[in-house]
């Protein structure tokens, strides 16, 4: 039995990672009212220092515990909640448990979200605030094993301080980025995270964005004031002259998003318990905004619910008394069916209303990954016992598991695909080739008739979404495919495009247009897949990239359809 789980990139010396599972907790140590916070955290301190294990949470309207004028909503659970373990054990296998599908939605539409970023920019004009760290919660019906969840947001969102916790009536599922502090012989370290920027979808995107997200005076701007905040409640603790900022601005890759995060170190004074740490500096900074009581105050009045554990703190105290915690975003609460995740951003005099929303989606990524349990998926040729393109396959679906976490193993794959050749020494073949998140590889062939050509395409009536990783990489989620699948049998495939008015691909491979006598295809920064097919016809010159407009096919000269498993299709669209 698991009742709890921990997964933290420890932020002690030497950096090594804190993994353990837990069994039924020795004891819980429950606090509803305000007063009863600071002594419930010293007493789990006290039995870390004298060996235990303590893992637990704190809700964002604790912050009244700590000082009672700083505004919240009315707790909707427990404020402090921690269980107490004699031992660890090790993590276990997750890889049976799993979930139905997951529709997050959220309450506040566009035109209220705007209308909230208003208000925030009035009060910054008025001098009341500089910053609001604006949230607003996401809900989605939840039906099956919450370590199946866990698993998947875990897989989403790897390297982060993560933590399962069965606390009572709730499940607590976090995979946050963000180090709230960590308190061990005497050195307090916080990490605040401000400054968000969207993953690149080429190597090349990916570098400029963190560049961008480096260099930008918003943001920097941004994470500086939380910064400024930050020191200011470390020095209620710390002892004089100790306070330092050894490291700032610095860009943290996550899988869907840029984060920019700063270092605040200091001594403690002596005789500091783990009650006067969270007083001086507990809700953080980075989500509430500066002056701190007074965002709190226009938190409590845009948001209509309380926080809860999302934008609390979760974490761990060691044997020994080693305290850390997260800040606890990017993180799921399970209460019976309905599963709960806040998503915000801070708020300043230059944040725009597009841009924000824009910033809530690329957040919003880690969830969308898990929603659906999914695997990575290559479709070969296979003939006469052969797979003429085996090694790009298994490359591409190496890169694909590293993006998303997956366990992969080439020798493995390759010994799957093997395995197949050999009950197939005959005949063309379509095989598909999938991989499971903890490593499994399986191949399954099925047979592949010739293609009459030229075949006839459609183009799609709107525009997809490129933004999804799901574009990029090719997995068994394909419901963005699925949308622009054909509805007439004689049509082979549809030709998409983008938002911009630039084609991309067709849904089951690229596309390739003749235009002044060359052959183009569309660069990867348009939102499509890398084809196997289409970088082969990049290596051997027969086509070259260039973004393609969809007003330019009325003087295409050609169009052609590209994948491994068919070759070179050509087609043909209607007038």
């Amino acid at each position: 039995m698991v009742s709890a789980l921990i997964d933290f990139v420890d932020a002690g010396p030497g950096g090594t990672r804190l993994r353990a599972a837990f069994g039924a907790p020795r004891e819980t140590l429950v606090a509803h009212e305000a007063d009863e916070v600071g002594p419930l955290l010293d007493a789990a301190h006290r039995y870390a220092r004298d060996g235990a294990w303590c893992l637990g949470y704190v809700r964002y309207e604790a912050a009244r515990a700590f000082d009672a004028v700083l505004p919240t909503h009315e707790p909707d659970g427990p404020l402090a909640w921690f269980a107490v373990h004699d031992t660890a054990q090790a993590w276990p296998d997750l890889a049976v448990a799993s979930h139905a599908p997951m529709q997050w939605t959220s309450a506040l539409d566009r035109d209220e979200f705007d209308q909230r970023i208003a208000r925030i920019h009035q009060a910054i004009a008025d001098g009341e605030v500089y910053q609001v760290n604006l949230t607003a919660p996401l809900t989605s019906r939840f039906d099956g094993d919450a370590l199946g969840l866990f698993d998947a947001l875990h897989r989403a969102q790897p390297a982060a301080y993560a933590v399962y916790l069965e606390a009572g009536e709730e499940r607590v599922l976090s995979v946050s980025p963000e180090l709230f502090f960590d308190w061990r012989d005497g050195r307090l370290l916080g990490r605040p995270m401000k400054g968000t920027a969207p993953r690149g979808a080429t190597p090349d995107a990916d570098r400029a964005a963190a560049e961008r997200l480096r260099a930008s005076e918003k943001e920097r701007a941004e994470n500086l004031m939380i910064v400024d905040l930050i020191r200011n409640d470390v020095s209620r603790v710390a002892e004089p002259f100790s306070v330092q900022v050894p490291r700032l601005f610095h860009a943290q890759a996550w899988p869907t998003v840029w984060q920019m995060t700063s270092d605040v170190t200091a001594r403690t004074r002596p005789g500091t318990r783990l009650s006067d740490v969270f007083r001086a500096l507990f809700p953080c900074g980075s989500i509430t905004g500066a002056p701190k009581r007074q965002a709190m105050h226009w938190i409590r009045r845009l948001e209509a619910e309380p926080r809860g554990i999302y934008c609390g703190a979760i974490g761990v105290l060691q044997p020994g008394g080693a305290a850390t915690f997260n800040v606890g975003i990017r993180s799921v609460v399970l209460r019976e069916d309905v599963a709960r995740c806040g998503i915000g951003s801070g708020i300043t005099c230059d944040a725009s209303a597009a841009a924000e929303w824009d910033e809530w989606r690329y957040k919003q990524r880690f969830l969308q990954r898990a929603a659906l349990p999914f695997e990575l998926l290559e479709t070969l040729r296979l003939e006469n016992g052969r797979f003429p393109q085996a090694d790009a396959h298994v490359e591409r679906l190496t890169l694909a598991a590293t993006h998303f976490g997956f366990d992969c193993e080439p020798g493995a794959v390759r010994a799957a695909l093997a395995r197949l050749a050999v009950r197939h020494p005959e005949g063309a073949w379509r095989v598909r080739l999938l991989l499971a998140p903890d490593g499994r590889a399986r191949a399954e062939a099925h047979p592949l008739a010739p293609t009459s050509m030229p075949i006839r395409v459609a183009l799609a009536k709107a525009p997809i979404d490129v933004d999804s990783e799901f574009v990029r990489f090719k997995t068994t989620r394909r419901e963005h495919y699925e949308a622009f699948a054909p509805t007439d049998a004689a049509v082979f495939d549809t030709l998409l495009w983008n938002a911009r008015g630039e084609l991309t691909e067709f849904t089951r491979g690229n596309v390739a247009v003749k235009l002044d006598g060359t052959w183009w295809t569309p660069p990867l920064h348009c939102g499509l897949l890398g084809g196997i097919g289409r970088a082969r016809a990049l290596r051997e010159g027969r086509v070259a990239e260039r973004v393609i407009r969809v007003e330019e096919l009325a003087q295409a000269e050609g169009v052609a359809f590209i994948n491994s498993l068919r070759g070179w299709l050509d087609a043909t669209l209607p007038e």
